[in-house]
């Protein structure tokens, strides 16, 4: 990662994080009892414990690029907004998968889950919280006209359900102790990990006013690198460790998940990684010069360490 691309993400994480603070401080308005004590600080404490726990803020840094992809002189409390809304997604997403009744992790980013930090009732709640959070920044970001505020909040929620993540999920967990077909995995991945992140994309790109054309070769490229980050992720927990990983590096294996790796070996799943980091890269060439950032994203994706 050159230094250039590593201020970069610097800022879109500084961006974001900014922006998460601004609102969830906004949200803590705190009801009290008659005697006044608070009766939803332990809620609050959650979720700042949850939102602000050394992400990489990926995703939000997908929705600056390409929304400069489109429009390189476009900033503003807008994107900041979107990026923010993903961010709530993509960690109420990490609070509910670590739960006993999902993957069961009691390590996330170095720390201990939020089930383990806190219990796993204030856990869910942390999770349903973070959900809601997400789409109420989008209704009530004032700079985005109100029909694409619509169309934001469709395309994340699509991201999100059934069609997405909760789909890819509940496949992940039906289908465990199972080894598909390729085909299969890379369908529950699509939806589990890659759903999130075409749509960041794609908000990103709405906001910067993208038309039919730009947009296909977003989406063309979000799935490419949808796909690179899972295939990156599950080398990961074969090669690298606990302590680089801030969770528990085996835990796929045991676990039984399906996994990559698993069907393609690790020889194989490199080559796969380097298919799609090419392909990923072949999509934006439409977009010229000003892709530049997603290029860089992509590369580090399916370089990094963690």
């Amino acid at each position: 990662m050159n230094i250039a691309f590593r201020d970069y993400l610097a800022l879109c994480q500084q961006r974001t994080e900014q922006a998460l603070l601004h609102f969830i401080q906004r949200q803590a308005s705190l009801p009290t009892d008659p005697s006044g004590a608070d009766l939803t600080s332990g809620l609050y404490s959650a979720l700042n414990y949850s939102l602000f726990s050394g992400g990489k803020r990926v995703r939000p840094a997908l929705v600056y690029a390409s929304a400069a992809a489109i429009e390189p002189d476009g900033s503003g409390p807008a994107l900041d907004c979107i990026a923010a809304s993903v961010e709530c997604l993509h960690c109420y997403s990490l609070v509910h998968d670590d739960l006993p009744a999902m993957d069961d992790d009691d390590l996330r980013r170095g720390r201990p889950t939020c089930h383990k930090a806190y219990d796993e009732a204030t856990a869910i709640l942390t999770g349903d919280a973070l959900q809601c959070l997400a789409f109420e920044l989008i209704a009530d970001c004032r700079e985005i006209p109100a029909d694409q505020r619509i169309t934001l909040v469709k395309v994340l929620a699509s991201a999100a359900g059934s069609r997405g993540m909760v789909g890819g999920q509940f496949i992940d967990l039906s289908l465990q102790q199972h080894q598909p077909a390729l085909e299969l995995l890379e369908t529950m991945h699509a939806l589990k990990t890659g759903a999130l992140i075409r749509a960041a994309i794609a908000m990103g790109a709405i906001v910067a006013g993208a038309n039919d054309e730009q947009k296909g070769a977003l989406d063309r490229y979000g799935q490419h690198i949808g796909l690179a980050f899972q295939v990156k992720d599950d080398l990961l927990d074969i090669e690298s460790s606990t302590e680089t990983l801030g969770k528990r590096q085996g835990s796929d294996l045991a676990n039984h998940k399906m996994t990559y790796p698993a069907l393609l070996g690790v020889v194989g799943s490199r080559d796969k990684l380097a298919q799609l980091l090419d392909s990923a890269r072949q999509a934006l060439q439409p977009l010229g010069a000003n892709a530049r950032q997603l290029l860089q994203l992509a590369d580090y994706i399916v370089n990094r360490e963690y």
